[in-house]
């Protein structure tokens, strides 16, 4: 039995789609391996040339990479958030928990899935939101964390082909 995408993410009971006011998901088909992309996801420091919004990413534990447990502070989307690595199966699946500084209260948990494919890769990124600084956020532009991922996958997509046509 073949198991959906959705199945594979761990939500967090608390942050599971049925119980968060905001949930979205984004998925591309890439030209680079799963590898390409995988290795940029865990490399904070590529973040800058692909994820909108993105400002800097400073890990905690002194870790040079992501791994299960890694946790880092960055500023996205004018936001100050603190985040930790919930599930880390190397090449495959990564998952975050996070929430902004200015309100503990408001929380997320973002998720991404990469599947081998014969072109490349599928990449597929789910994120559910909840509390009041994204619910407002929402309010005032329903689409706007819909098309940030948009945006996100576009350029995550161009910078791992480019990688890998590099080393072609």
């Amino acid at each position: 039995m073949e198991i959906s995408v959705f199945e594979a993410i761990n939500w967090p009971e608390a942050l599971a789609p049925g119980r968060s006011p905001i949930h979205f998901t984004n998925e591309l088909e890439v030209e680079a391996s799963p590898e390409t992309i995988w290795s940029l996801l865990v490399d904070p420091r590529t973040w800058l040339s692909f994820y909108p919004g993105v400002e800097h990413v400073q890990l905690l534990d002194g870790h040079d990479s992501l791994h299960l447990g890694t946790r880092f502070e960055t500023n996205l989307a004018g936001q100050d958030v603190f985040a930790s690595v919930q599930e880390f199966q190397p090449v495959t699946r990564i998952a975050w928990s996070g929430y902004p500084k200015a309100s503990e209260a408001s929380r997320a948990y973002h998720a991404w899935i990469i599947t081998p494919t014969p072109r490349g890769s599928h990449l597929w990124t789910e994120e559910t939101m909840q509390g009041p600084l994204w619910i407002e956020l929402a309010k005032q532009d329903p689409e706007v964390f819909w098309r940030t991922h948009e945006n996100l996958l576009a350029a995550l997509a161009k910078i791992a082909t480019e990688r890998e046509n590099r080393a072609g």
